[in-house]
């Protein structure tokens, strides 16, 4: 099994936590930087991550709906803290399905920041993971993005789109000495999806930076998280669409 890169762990999407589960893990002897909006309010990320062994833990404001940020903030973190190690791209919102249906702004601002934002920090970060020689990349897909559902069409629609560009991207950046990991999780119990019941084979925040670290030190293209899911999306495939249309979230 290969060592996951050394360097810094850069969490976009600092209070996420699957993000901050993912740094704890990895924090023993290294700079975390946690990268965030209302950067100043992180403390209790900064002090888990601190208790897990960080060789310091540093905070950034960052407001991914803000492309234009990405380049300057990604370069920073480079030239202020050191090469990149592993970047886990965090940040994401599930928004209203059905303040979505009515008002296409609120649709438009979901898939701006679950797609639009994302393509743009992914590339920022594989140019300049690419420049350094080296690094690993966390992005992470849903099973709503596997078939979209009529439930939650318009954040399983940017998950499927993320999932395709994350997909290709890592063929792009196939022998260039940069590792890209998709994740594509179930139900995740935790602050997004408070008050909603879980779906089967849902998992936690912890399950999932385990399925995670696994697939940085394996250097696999691909973390189903449960790995029992990999049979459900087998099986999603082949349900009719007059069925699926009335399957829940």
């Amino acid at each position: 099994m290969s060592e996951i890169d050394d360097g810094v762990v850069l969490v976009l999407g600092g209070r996420s936590e699957i993000g901050v589960a993912v740094a704890r893990r990895l924090a023993p002897g290294r700079v975390v930087v946690l990268a965030a909006r209302r950067s100043g309010d992180l403390d209790e990320e900064r002090r888990t991550i601190t208790a897990a062994g960080a060789g310091a833990v540093h905070t950034l404001e960052f407001d991914a709906d803000d492309t234009s940020g990405h380049q300057p903030l990604l370069e920073k973190v480079a030239a202020d803290y050191g090469r990149i190690g592993v970047a886990v791209v965090a940040f994401g919102v599930l928004g209203d399905q059905a303040r979505a249906e009515r008002d296409p702004a609120h649709a438009v601002a979901v898939v701006h920041t679950d797609y639009v934002a994302q393509v743009s920090v992914l590339t920022v970060l594989a140019n300049l993971l690419r420049a350094q020689g080296g690094g690993q990349i966390v992005a992470f897909s849903s099973i709503a993005g596997v078939r979209v559902r009529r439930a939650n069409y318009v954040y399983g629609s940017a998950k499927a789109g993320l999932d395709g560009f994350a997909s290709g991207l890592a063929d792009a950046l196939h022998g260039s000495g940069v590792h890209l990991l998709l994740v594509r999780s179930g139900f995740v119990i935790g602050r997004m999806t408070a008050g909603m019941d879980p779906a089967p084979l849902s998992s936690t925040p912890d399950q999932v930076a385990d399925g995670v670290v696994t697939g940085l030190r394996r250097r696999s293209r691909v973390a189903v998280v449960p790995g029992a899911l990999r049979l459900m999306f087998l099986a999603m495939r082949l349900v009719p669409r007059a069925v699926w249309r009335r399957m829940p979230r």
